[in-house]
């Protein structure tokens, strides 16, 4: 084989199969990667000299075709089901033997980097791509090593990723002709038949998020994380449209991460060396952080110029809604190096409730954070999907259910035991409604809420009076600096209060069905912070 670059001298291609390419390009440094990907006809350069690709027919990630190998390793440990979907270990050797096969002819390019910014718990990868773009995706989006340590760089992990190439699924066990498949027996992630750059990144997510609780003792979790002048660290969980990538960004605050991060016995310790961002109406006004990280060296997810101009207009979604940037960390200017914090101090559930039911904030107890945890809710508005009319729950538990190899228990119970441990303060944030659902009350004021989240990171909230929810059982501050009283209590923002009631309720009972498929798996403590929804107000 034709290889140039910086090439580790420990470990080469052929431990996994790779003897034959038309090229491999080891370690390439972004500014070659870009030339790589325009020569290829991969990308083109925007106004700001960041890197413009497509990533054809698959504009996110397919999680039906995410499969985890059934194996012994696996197979008592991992919570099979809709999510983790098992594959024949011998369908998997089939498959890793005709996709090297695909690779003989190929230009092939080669990262070396690793997950985890905690030196004890890091993961050292390997990923070979065939797109030039997605390598530069890699690049930003892990961590990135010496060229010292490039040399005697051994991988942990390592992902085969060749969009090009399409699985026969009546003859290799997939569902469709994409696939991405996890290996743990032989340290190996396969993604083919896609171009969607996020597989990979989630892949090596959801490995840690089974390595890590499993084998070591440590807690993985879909958030962001900062840190305070005085060095107390936040963690802020939230599904799509909560607010966890804008509340995050306290320009106060140091940022450890924006999405994956490990809590170990001493510290927070972010997973990645990177940020993957939504840009769809990207405006500097609303995101002047990752505005201004977009350029030479990040790339932008099928987006769109304006017409005659290399100028990306971000409110073009005739490619898709779900446009993002992927960019070094570093890009962000007070990210904090290496990217690790101290035990968090304070923990907050981000949640838009359309139904303008839950407080602007309450304070959990563990047995309440340890449900919320599981449950993960938010909901979506009317209008944002074809036949949604009426506000519609969603529940993803743990805040991440699509990466996460074990029973989502597992990281409640640790969840609980480090809160108890260390004495962690965790807040339910309103980010959605108040005075009614969607489409009769407002949406919380943006101000409020970070004044909100500025208080109890202050401690401005440990002396207040609380009283507590007549239905969920969350204590609701009384009082709290820069916002008026009387939005604290969701019920006195509503002007008729038994319809206020009868939504609780409702609201309550939806938690509680959602609950049920976890409650034979879950413990007394965790059952106790459900709702008590025969109680009324």
């Amino acid at each position: 084989m034709k290889e140039s670059g910086v090439k580790s001298e420990v470990a080469g291609l052929e431990s996994i199969g790779i003897k034959e390419a038309k090229e491999v390009l080891w370690n390439l440094p972004a500014a070659e990667l870009i030339e790589e990907a325009i020569k290829n006809g991969e990308g083109y350069l925007t106004d700001t000299g960041a890197l413009m690709c497509d990533t054809g027919k698959f504009t996110g990630r397919s999680p039906k075709d995410r499969f985890i190998v059934k194996d012994d390793q696996t197979e008592e440990s991992v919570w099979w089901g809709d999510i983790n979907i098992p594959f024949d270990a011998d369908k998997f050797d089939q498959l890793h033997a005709k996709m090297v096969d695909f690779l003989k002819d190929k230009k092939l390019y080669v990262r070396d980097a690793y997950a985890g910014a905690h030196p004890e718990y890091r993961l050292n990868l390997r990923v070979i791509n065939t797109q030039a773009w997605q390598n530069l995706f890699c690049y930003n989006m892990f961590l990135r090593l010496t060229i010292e340590k490039l040399k005697d760089h051994t991988p942990g992990f390592t992902i085969i990723c060749a969009p090009e190439f399409q699985a026969d699924p009546a003859v290799d066990g997939t569902r469709q002709p994409n696939f991405a498949i996890i290996n743990f027996s032989q340290k190996m992630i396969l993604i083919g038949g896609t171009g969607y750059a996020g597989e990979m990144k989630k892949g090596i997510f959801s490995v840690l998020n089974y390595i890590l609780p499993h084998e070591r003792n440590t807690l993985s979790m879909h958030c962001s994380a900062n840190v305070g002048k005085d060095g107390d660290t936040a963690i802020f969980f939230g599904l799509s449209g909560t607010g966890k990538t804008t509340l995050s960004a306290d320009p106060e605050r140091g940022l450890i991460g924006d999405d994956e991060h490990g809590w170990t016995e001493d510290s927070v310790f972010n997973f990645e060396g990177g940020c993957y961002a939504k840009v769809i109406d990207l405006t500097r006004e609303k995101e002047p952080q990752i505005w201004d990280a977009i350029k030479y060296g990040s790339i932008v997810e099928n987006t769109r110029f304006y017409p005659g101009t290399r100028t990306v207009d971000y409110t073009n979604n005739t490619v898709t809604e779900n446009t993002r940037t992927a960019y070094p960390i570093n890009y962000i200017d007070n990210a904090v190096d290496p990217s690790r914090g101290d035990i968090p101090k304070n923990i907050f559930f981000l949640t838009a409730d359309a139904f303008g039911v839950l407080p602007p904030i309450s304070r959990l107890n563990t047995s309440q954070a340890m449900y919320h945890f599981i449950s993960g809710y938010t909901a979506k508005v009317a209008g944002t999907e074809v036949g949604v009319t009426e506000p519609q729950t969603t529940f993803s538990a743990c805040f991440g259910a699509a990466f996460l190899p074990l029973h989502p228990t597992k990281y409640a119970e640790m969840l609980g035991r480090k809160m108890e441990e260390h004495k962690v303060n965790v807040w339910l944030v309103n980010t959605g409604w108040t005075g009614g659902p969607y489409g009769a009350g407002s949406r919380m004021k943006l101000p409020y809420t970070r004044a909100l989240i500025t208080a109890a990171l202050k401690g401005d909230l440990d002396s207040v009076e609380y009283s507590k929810h007549p239905i969920f059982g969350v204590d609701m501050p009384t009082s709290c600096p820069n916002v008026p009283a009387d939005i604290l209590n969701p019920r006195n923002t509503w002007a008729n209060k038994e319809e206020y009631d009868a939504k609780a309720t409702d609201l309550a009972l939806k938690f509680v069905k959602n609950f049920q498929k976890f409650a034979d798996y879950a413990n007394d403590e965790i059952l106790a912070g459900a709702p008590q929804v025969e109680v009324t107000a």
